[in-house]
């Protein structure tokens, strides 16, 4: 199996509302509704977005409702980058749990939560490059 992530989906409660709050952050989909599932080019990757139920029985599992030990990050080029993130997504509807701030590992990061209750970092790393496309390289000689 090639190391590669291709597509990330997210169970949402509403579809409608999820769709809703990720066109609010300005992203777009030409996907039609009525199929049940958007996705949205990010980069070089998928972010799906499908009802919590039929996610879970299409994976083969229950859903117990909580938080599913994961976040998800969008990385910038910059800590002002962070904080405009943020605040677009607080604009949008999401909770900002952590504002951008100074970490430990010595970038700059912020948390926002979408209305679904998935966890998004928002971070600036000097340490790794970031692509035009948004590609993450963890080191430039790999």
């Amino acid at each position: 199996m090639e190391q590669r992530v291709s597509l990330v989906t997210l169970g949402v409660a509403d579809l409608a509302t999820a769709r809703r709050f990720y066109e609010a952050l300005g992203w777009s989909s030409a996907s039609d509704p009525a199929d049940g599932v958007v996705f949205f080019q990010t980069g070089s990757m998928v972010l799906g977005l499908w009802g919590r139920e039929d996610l879970a029985k299409d994976s083969g599992t229950t859903d117990t409702g909580g938080w599913g030990g994961i976040t998800l990050a969008h990385n910038v080029h910059s800590p002002a980058e962070v904080d405009a993130v943020i605040a677009e997504a607080g604009a949008a509807g999401a909770t900002i749990p952590r504002e951008g701030a100074p970490t430990f590992w010595g970038g700059y990061s912020g948390v926002f939560i979408d209305p679904d209750g998935h966890a998004w970092e928002v971070a600036h790393n000097p340490g790794w490059e970031l692509g035009l496309d948004g590609a993450i390289r963890l080191n430039a000689t790999e």
